[in-house]
């Protein structure tokens, strides 16, 4: 399923996005395919921009 970016404001947690990779891997078995590919570099990108985010406003 292709993802795209969410709407400016609403971005998704860092642990959302970290079980979404999860449940990627565990649904692919190990092996990603290209489209699953690009999911995952897609998720993993969000996922430390909100990490980035989450430490800003810890800070």
């Amino acid at each position: 399923m292709p993802l795209t970016p969410p709407p400016h404001g609403s971005a998704r947690s860092s642990v959302e996005l970290n079980e979404r990779i999860r449940g990627l891997w565990l649904r692919a078995g190990g092996r990603l395919s290209a489209e699953q590919r690009r999911e995952y570099e897609q998720l993993v990108t969000e996922w430390a921009a909100a990490v980035r985010e989450e430490m800003v406003r810890a800070a």
